[in-house]
């Protein structure tokens, strides 16, 4: 997966038997497919989404915006 390439630490929520966790993600997220990508609290959309912004290099932008903003 991109992000695991990328180093990063991500989290999988599964939404199909959970009620709560699906009302949160099309809260959150852009859509209903699944997955939904959210890079701290900014929802990306799914994975085309997510190779669309790779391509572009605007993910790295995102990534470094994120990294700066956290102090790393």
């Amino acid at each position: 997966m991109l992000l695991k390439k990328k180093g990063l630490d991500y989290k999988d929520i599964l939404v199909s038997n959970d009620d709560d966790a699906l009302a949160t993600m099309l809260k959150r997220g852009k859509g209903r497919s699944v997955p939904q990508i959210i890079i701290n609290g900014q929802a990306i959309g799914g994975f085309d989404e997510l190779y669309a912004l790779e391509q572009s290099g605007d993910l790295d932008k995102i990534l470094a915006a994120h990294s700066s903003a956290a102090g790393n």
